[in-house]
């Protein structure tokens, strides 16, 4: 509902053309694929891929797609990662739709499109966990026991013991879901 919602305010614009829509992170790569949009308009979450895995994935496309993020996520980690993802915008679903389309627009001629108060703040804070950290405490605030991580990530135990430590410490966690929590509301996770 919300993607036709937004493709029917796009195409009120006279210079731009919507040219699919996706309810899923899969479907949307399967797009870029066929379509080669210029533009790729995507949200963070996403059911079967991610937003920021999509655009990881866009950017390795050929042609590859402009980036614009669209999310409710107003969090400097999100931020960041959407960057280090390919993304060139970044914008909060509350903007108005005519700052949306000039933020395409902007995106399209190889700008970049930031909300600006969050941009502050993503200068202000820096994500402390690395690549495998996040990845094994994302699992761990999911539920997951160590051992479950260690196979689904192929590692020993000890290692996801280490990598959990050392997560809880650089987000100041008192256990693994603490700092599962923390992480996921700076936008880290």
């Amino acid at each position: 509902m919300v993607a036709g919602a937004l493709a029917a305010l796009l195409a009120i614009e006279r210079d731009l053309e919507v040219v699919g829509t996706a309810s899923n992170g899969r479907d949307a790569l399967e797009l870029i694929r066929r379509l080669h949009p210029d533009v790729l308009l995507t949200d963070i979450e996403m059911p079967q891929m991610t937003g920021l895995e999509l655009a990881s994935m866009a950017r390795l496309e050929t042609p590859a797609p402009h980036i614009v993020i669209l999310t409710t996520f107003a969090r400097a980690g999100y931020l960041r990662r959407a960057l280090d993802a390919g993304a060139a915008g970044y914008l909060l679903k509350d903007a108005p739709a005519t700052e949306l389309a000039q933020a395409i627009r902007r995106v399209h001629a190889g700008c970049r499109a930031i909300d600006a108060a969050l941009a502050a703040a993503a200068w202000t804070e820096s994500d402390p966990l690395t690549d495998r950290e996040r990845q094994v405490l994302r699992l761990a605030g999911d539920g997951w026991s160590s051992a479950s991580i260690g196979v689904e990530l192929q590692l020993s135990d000890g290692t996801v013991r280490n990598y959990l430590s050392d997560a809880i410490s650089k987000v100041g966690g008192r256990n693994r879901v603490d700092a599962a929590r923390i992480a996921r509301a700076k936008g880290w996770l």
